[in-house]
């Protein structure tokens, strides 16, 4: 990465509430960084860019808005804490930039919900519990007869009516999430110098491009390749035990979440082509089931650790924590304990009672989960893809002019 000049013909806005705004959002009075560079010097993701993270708090210092939002740098911070253990002035750069990336969300979306869980924490806690309550009357007032003999969910809650309000919240979310990564890459691709042509117009763009889209997706989001390089030469984190380490959880989380999608979209596709009934016990070995046994005790296990090191402050990476933070950790450990819990009832002798509802209680909180995902730090999940995709780009273009 390096460092991004304005050109003097361009005009610079400034908005000189953008570092208050940003203050919303849970950042620490960053008014004492005088601009040192020690960040720079202790921080692993670097690289020869000498000017990050200390230019983005300076875009917040200076109020340069749209600068800010269309860094590309912004997203490339892991928030180990290495920078903030550091700082001469204790000025916290790790939480600013966690900070700055919430803001960044709520730029991002129009509907102004991401800013409201952000910066009202008793509206978001209301809201998160309304919608819950909402999803979980919508399914029940379609509920049927609880059979005793053995534990028929889809008999108590209709199968259409779940795949039916699934498929709604799904295209709800693509369109935010369309408008959000459509405004994210507008602005970066401008700052950059970038054009679709450029991208995708030639043959030498599409391997640059895909180049870029492997480092991304492939390598750093799924592989989390720098993640775990970071963990790896950084002492502190290093000592900490294999099983604990902030890669491994974080990868157990996203490959968990990724994995019940995918088994739930799988035992789906399956019934609709006759393979087999959605919901209908079958052996441990079976693919589907295997596979969302898997992902099910990788998120529980993620989540529960992620959760505990919060609440103990177990690491210098969750020194604060907002309600939108412990929200979506809750979110994600009661949807992955109750489709655990109701996995393994469903193999039991005869139908427990409390299945039922547990299953109306997964059902309600996985969907909220789904909705509310554009709007909060599950987010990272798309946002950050899109900008180390940028940055690949740019490694290239740099490689190539040398």
């Amino acid at each position: 990465m390096t460092a991004t000049t304005v050109p003097a013909s361009t005009p610079v806005r400034v908005d000189l509430g953008l570092y208050p705004e940003i203050q919303r959002f849970g950042a620490t009075d960053i008014s004492a960084c005088f601009s040192c560079g020690t960040c720079s010097a202790t921080c692993p993701m670097s690289q020869s860019d000498g000017t990050f993270p200390r230019r983005i708090i300076r875009y917040a210092q200076l109020g340069m808005k749209e600068q800010l939002l269309s860094s590309k740098e912004l997203w490339t911070c892991y928030q180990c804490g290495e920078c903030a253990e550091t700082c001469p002035t204790q000025a916290d750069p790790s939480e600013f930039m966690a900070a700055t990336r919430r803001y960044a969300i709520a730029s991002y979306d129009k509907t102004r919900l991401a800013k409201t869980m952000y910066t009202r924490p008793a509206v978001a806690a209301v809201l998160a519990v309304l919608i819950a309550l909402l999803f979980a009357a919508f399914m029940y007032s379609a509920h049927g007869p609880m059979p005793g003999q053995e534990l028929a969910v889809f008999t108590f809650i209709p199968e259409g009516l779940i795949h039916t309000t699934g498929l709604v919240v799904m295209a709800i979310v693509v369109l935010a999430g369309l408008v959000g990564v459509g405004t994210m890459v507008r602005d970066i691709g401008r700052k950059e110098g970038l054009s679709a042509k450029g991208v995708l117009g030639t043959r030498k763009g599409l391997a640059r491009t895909g180049r870029a889209l492997w480092f991304a997706v492939g390598r750093e989001s799924l592989g989390q390749v720098r993640f775990r390089e970071e963990c790896e030469s950084d002492p502190v984190a290093k000592a900490v035990p294999w099983y604990r380490r902030r890669w491994l959880v974080h990868a157990l989380v996203v490959w968990g979440f990724v994995g019940l999608l995918a088994a739930t979209g799988l035992d789906y596709g399956l019934a609709l082509i006759g393979v087999k009934e959605t919901g209908t016990p079958v052996p441990l070995w079976y693919p589907v089931r295997l596979l969302g046994t898997v992902a099910g005790a990788s998120l529980v296990y993620g989540a529960t650790v992620l959760i505990v090191d919060r609440y103990r402050k177990a690491n210098r990476s969750v020194t604060g924590s907002t309600t939108a933070d412990w929200l979506l950790l809750a979110l994600l450990w009661v949807t992955a304990v109750t489709g655990f819990t109701i996995e393994l009832a469903l193999y039991l002798p005869s139908a427990p009672v409390w299945g039922y509802w547990l299953f109306l209680l997964h059902v309600a909180v996985a969907l909220e989960l789904v909705l509310l995902a554009p709007f909060m730090k599950l987010a990272h999940a798309v946002y950050r893809p899109v900008a180390l995709f940028f940055v690949a780009l740019a490694a290239e273009s740099k490689e190539a002019s040398s």
